[in-house]
């Protein structure tokens, strides 16, 4: 099965491909998709369907995991970041790919067990789970890893898809 996870963004969509099989994870590609501040955000948002398309159009992902908005006290950026979202689903959508989302929180506990680890604790365990020397950069692109690792032991009968 090949699962694309995503971490969602405007200014960076960060973006991981896996590959289970049985109890194995192989890591087939990681990276982020990045937009320039200069541009108006449709323009942004075009790039980032764009470059959906392309990635979805390359890996014929089974099933997309994405993580879940998280407003903390910004809710400016959130808008744009909801707004992106919404073209990597309606992405994913067009090609009927199965979608699941994730909380950071549900993120967290997949991979270490603590629904409060830090950056340092996931990208350790990213790189530990995956067997990479080194921790995927950058950030965004070892954060999409981690939901698509999350994705690849979570239960699915638990999870709703959207």
């Amino acid at each position: 099965m090949i699962i694309l996870g995503i971490d969602p963004g405007y200014g960076l969509v960060g973006f991981g491909v896996i590959e289970k099989n049985g109890g194995n994870i192989n890591v087939l590609d990681f990276g982020c998709i990045s937009t320039s501040k200069d541009d108006k955000l449709s323009r942004r948002l075009e790039i980032i369907s764009d470059c959906m398309h392309q990635l979805l159009d390359k890996w014929k992902p089974d099933e997309m995991a994405i993580e879940k908005l998280f407003f903390n006290k910004n809710v400016t950026t959130g808008i744009p970041v909801a707004q992106a979202r919404g073209v990597i689903l309606l992405s994913a959508q067009e090609r009927n790919i199965p979608i699941y989302q994730y909380t950071p929180q549900n993120i967290k506990m997949a991979l270490t067990g603590m629904g409060k680890a830090d950056k340092k604790q996931m990208q350790f365990m990213v790189k530990t789970v995956l067997g990479l020397r080194e921790v995927p950069k950058p950030d965004d692109a070892a954060d999409a890893l981690a939901v698509a690792i999350c994705h690849s032991q979570t239960n699915l009968n638990m999870v709703g898809n959207i």
